[in-house]
C-alpha cells in the first residue's frame, strides 16, 4: 500500500521552489511534458514572476503518493506558508548556496522547530556556489536549532557541478541532462573531505541513537540500513534537518532527493499520530481559500487527519459541495477523501482559514497558525463612486481568501484602510479586487488623525445665540471657562450655575455644543485633554431652548479656544523591533532619523544572535518603517506596534501640517 505524503516548498523568494516542484512533476510523470505553466497560473503571479498564493500538486513516487504545496516565498505573503505548513507532514526548505544570506531563514527554521514540523534542506542552484561546500552549511548552521546533517557531498571539476557522493553507500555519481547520475568509480582526491562529513553525518546521528554511538566509539562500520533507519526515525522526529543539493532547472539532484524522500520521509499516519490524533470520526482543517472568479464559488482546501469525508455530507453545520484533488488550476472530482489527504471541498460557506471541521462540529479546534500582525496600510476608495455598495462584500471575500490582510473603516478620518504584510501584498490585493470582483480602486496614505489641545486658560468666554423669526424666537446665553487638562485625561463638562440663570433643562444643550464644536478646532483637528466649565448666562421665558444654548456653547468656544494657543499633537506608537544583532545600530539609526526616542534594547528572548528595541515613534513615521526595516535586514527585521500617547509636534513640522490640512 502507497504511503502518503504531504509536502510544504518553502524557502525565500526566487530560491527556485516552483521549478522544484515542476522537476518533481517531470520526473514522476505526473505530466506530459514539461510541467512548466502548471503553477503560478494566475494573473498576479504571472505579472511580478513570482508566486503569490499556495499552488498544490499531486504525483506518485515508488511507494510514495505525494502531495507537494508550493508556498510563496515573499515575506509579505508569509501567512500563506504558515497557514499550509500546520498541515503537512513535513517540508523541504529551498535555498540558494548563498552564506551571507542563510541567517534570512532564521525565523521560517524557527517555525519549523518550533511546530516539530520535520524539514530537509535543498540546496538549489548549487552551479552558481561561489563558497566551499564546507562554508555553506556553516552558515546554514547558524540559521537552525537543529543540527544540519549532510546527506551529500559535491564533486566539481573547477567551476563544474559534475555530481555527488552519497555520505551513506559512499557511491559516487555524474550528473547527466534528461537523465539519471551514473555510477562512476570513486574519486580518491576527494577521500578525506567525504570521510569528515560522512563522520559529521554519523555523529549528527549517533547523537540519538546509544547504539551507533558504541559503534563509533569501537570503531565499527554501521550497515547502511541502520543508517537507514535513523535517518528516517530522527527526520520523522523533528530532529535532525538532512541536506541535499543540486540544480532543479536541469533536474540535477531532484531524483536522488525524490529517493531519499521515499525512503525516509514520514507518512501522514505518523503525523497525525504524533498530533495526538487518533479518533475515527471526520476530522479535518482548512488550509486555505479560494474564491474562483466566472461562478466558480467558493474552495476550501483541508487537509483530513482522521475518517473519511465524503461529498454531501455535513461538516460543521454544512454541507459539502464537492471534492476534489487539485492539480494547479486543474480539478479533478473525488467521490471521498480519506485521512491524509489534502483536498479541495465546495461551498462550504461561512467556514474560515485555519478552521477546525467535524461531522458533529463539537471537536476541539486545532492549532492554527499564528496571525500576522499588519505593518502596512493604504487608504482606498472606488474609481467609480456607485461600486460603494458592493466593496464591503468584496473585501469580505478577500480577507477569507488572504487572512493577513484587514480592512477598517476608521472612526475619525473616515477613510476606508486596507492593511497587509507590505505594498506588493496590497499591490496584490488590489489586483484582485479588480479582476475579480471589477472593482478599481484609487489609493492614496492615510491620514494620520492628529488632534488639537491648548496650553492656557481662559475665564468667561461669551457665546449669545439670538435669533428671531415670525414666532417664537430663539436665545441662549453663557459663559465658559475653558482649561487644558493633563494629557490623556479626554474632556471634562461641569457647571457652577446659582440661581437659575441657565435652566437645568438647557444644560445637556450647553454640553452638547461644546462637544460639538470639540470635533473640529481652529487647526482642523478634534480636540482633546479640555475642561469646560459653564459659570453663568441668562434666558428668555418663552424663546429659550436646548437647541439654543446648544448654539450659545459653540460660539463661547469659537471665540474662547483660539485665545488659549490651541497646539497641535500627534499619535505615538510603542514599537518593539527584531532583528539580527548585526542590524541593530542600522535599525537604531533608523528609528531615529523618524523622529523616534530609543528607549532600549535587549537580546530576544528564544532567538539566540537576535535583538529587540524598544522605542516610541510618531504615526506619521511609520507609513513606510517596514519598507525600510526590510531594506536594512535583508527582510528578516519585523515589529509590534501599539498607540501608546500623544505628543505635541515641533511647531515648524506643526505649521506645515495644518497648512497641508487645509490645502490638500
Amino acid at each position: 500500500m502507497a504511503r502518503r505524503c504531504n509536502i510544504a516548498l518553502v524557502g525565500n523568494y526566487n530560491s527556485g521552489k516552483t521549478t522544484l516542484a515542476e522537476s518533481i512533476l517531470r520526473l514522476t510523470h505526473a505530466t506530459k511534458g514539461k510541467a512548466i505553466g502548471l503553477l503560478d497560473t494566475s494573473p498576479e503571479a504571472r505579472d511580478r514572476q513570482m508566486g503569490v498564493e499556495l499552488n498544490v500538486v499531486h504525483t506518485q513516487y515508488g511507494e510514495l503518493d505525494l502531495t507537494l504545496l508550493d508556498c510563496p516565498g515573499s515575506v509579505e505573503l508569509l501567512q500563506e506558508t504558515l497557514n499550509a505548513l500546520v498541515g503537512v507532514d513535513m517540508a523541504i526548505v529551498v535555498c540558494e548556496p548563498l552564506s551571507d544570506r542563510a541567517f534570512t531563514l532564521t525565523p521560517l527554521f524557527k517555525f519549523l522547530d518550533d511546530w516539530q514540523i520535520p524539514h530537509i534542506l535543498f540546496l538549489n542552484k548549487m552551479e552558481r556556489a561561489h563558497d566551499p561546500y564546507r562554508e555553506i552549511l556553516a552558515a546554514y548552521r547558524q540559521a537552525s536549532s537543529r543540527p544540519l546533517v549532510p546527506h551529500q557531498y559535491p564533486i566539481w571539476q573547477g567551476d563544474d557541478l559534475l555530481g555527488y557522493i552519497d555520505l551513506v553507500t559512499e557511491q559516487a555519481y555524474h550528473y547527466h541532462a534528461g537523465a539519471a547520475a551514473d555510477l562512476v568509480p570513486f574519486p580518491s582526491e576527494l577521500q578525506a573531505v567525504e570521510q569528515a562529513a560522512r563522520a559529521e553525518l554519523l555523529e549528527a546521528l549517533a547523537n540519538y541513537d546509544d547504539h551507533l554511538l558504541e559503534e563509533l566509539l569501537e570503531d565499527i562500520a554501521p550497515p547502511e540500513s541502520e543508517i537507514m533507519a535513523d535517518l528516517r526515525w530522527e527526520l520523522g522526529a523533528d530532529l535532525i534537518v538532512p541536506v541535499f543539493f543540486g540544480s532543479a532547472q536541469t533536474d540535477y539532484g531532484v531524483r536522488p532527493l525524490l529517493a531519499a524522500l521515499d525512503r525516509e520521509a514520514p507518512d501522514a499516519t505518523a503525523t497525525a499520530a504524533h498530533r495526538q490524533i487518533n479518533g475515527e470520526e471526520p476530522l479535518a482543517q482548512v488550509l486555505k481559500t479560494f474564491y474562483i472568479p466566472q461562478g466558480g464559488g467558493k474552495l476550501s482546501l483541508v487537509r483530513v487527519w482522521q475518517g473519511t469525508l465524503t461529498d454531501g455530507m455535513s461538516l460543521n453545520g454544512v454541507r459539502v459541495g464537492g471534492i476534489y484533488r487539485a492539480q494547479g488550476t486543474q480539478l479533478e472530482s473525488l467521490g471521498q477523501a480519506t485521512a491524509g489527504e489534502v483536498v479541495l471541498l465546495a461551498r462550504l460557506e461561512g467556514i474560515r482559514t485555519g478552521e477546525t471541521l467535524s461531522g458533529s462540529g463539537q471537536v476541539p479546534p486545532l492549532p492554527c497558525a499564528p496571525q500576522l500582525e499588519p505593518v502596512y496600510a493604504l487608504a482606498i476608495t472606488p474609481s467609480k463612486r456607485s461600486d460603494e455598495v458592493k466593496l464591503t462584500g468584496a473585501l469580505q471575500k478577500l480577507l477569507e481568501e488572504d487572512p493577513a490582510l484587514r480592512w477598517e473603516q476608521h472612526g475619525d478620518t473616515h477613510e476606508i484602510i486596507l492593511w497587509g504584510q507590505g505594498d506588493i501584498h496590497l499591490q496584490i490585493a488590489l489586483d484582485r479586487l479588480r479582476r475579480k470582483y471589477n472593482l478599481p480602486m484609487q489609493t492614496h496614505l492615510p491620514q494620520v488623525p492628529y488632534r488639537e489641545t491648548i496650553r492656557r486658560s481662559i475665564k468667561n468666554s461669551h457665546g449669545r445665540y439670538k435669533h428671531q423669526t415670525g414666532g417664537h424666537g430663539q436665545f441662549g446665553d453663557v459663559y465658559l471657562d475653558i482649561a487644558p487638562l493633563e494629557r490623556g485625561s479626554g474632556f471634562q463638562f461641569s457647571e457652577t450655575i446659582v440661581g437659575g440663570v441657565v435652566p437645568k433643562q438647557y444644560i445637556p444643550g450647553v454640553e452638547q455644543g461644546v462637544r460639538e464644536f470639540l470635533n473640529q478646532g481652529p487647526l482642523g483637528f478634534p480636540i482633546v485633554d479640555v475642561a469646560v466649565t459653564l459659570t453663568n448666562g441668562s434666558y428668555h421665558s418663552v424663546d429659550s431652548s436646548e437647541q439654543a444654548f446648544r448654539q450659545a456653547a459653540r460660539l463661547a468656544m469659537q471665540a474662547g479656544i483660539p485665545q488659549c494657543e490651541p497646539q497641535l499633537l500627534e499619535p505615538i506608537m510603542a514599537v518593539q523591533v527584531w532583528m539580527p544583532q548585526t542590524f541593530t545600530a542600522k535599525v537604531m539609526q533608523a528609528l531615529t532619523g523618524r523622529r523616534g526616542q530609543v528607549l532600549g534594547y535587549s537580546c530576544k528572548e528564544g532567538w539566540p544572535g537576535w535583538e529587540q528595541i524598544e522605542a516610541y515613534l510618531p504615526q506619521a513615521e511609520m507609513h513606510d518603517f517596514v519598507v525600510e526595516l526590510r531594506s536594512l535586514t535583508m527582510g528578516t527585521g519585523g515589529f509590534h506596534w501599539q498607540f501608546d500617547h500623544l505628543q505635541e509636534v515641533p511647531e515648524k513640522l506643526a505649521a506645515v501640517i495644518v497648512q497641508r490640512h487645509k490645502n490638500p
